[in-house]
């Protein structure tokens, strides 16, 4: 079942990132650049999250940290540098 819902979580992660980057796309507004780029992160960090979860012999905990590091970073930098 704890694998149904985080697959369900990584694809639901990949709509909403091709769906800011539609966005984005259309409107050129750059802050909807720095949302997809973040969500992509995410939903790598689910598809992690459910091969770790999947295979239990191997321990990505610290892979898991990687992109979701790295989407929020990127998320921060848009929100405060978009500002201006």
């Amino acid at each position: 079942m704890a694998r149904i819902v985080y697959a369900l979580c990584a694809l639901t992660s990949m709509t909403v990132a091709a769906l800011l980057v539609r966005g984005f796309l259309r409107s050129r507004a750059r802050l909807l650049l720095w949302s997809a780029l973040c969500f992509v992160f995410l939903a790598l960090n689910n598809v992690l999250l459910f091969v770790d979860f999947s295979l239990p012999m191997v321990d990505l905990s610290v892979w898991r940290a990687v992109p979701i590091i790295v989407g929020l970073a990127l998320l921060i930098y848009g929100l405060i540098w978009e500002v201006r």
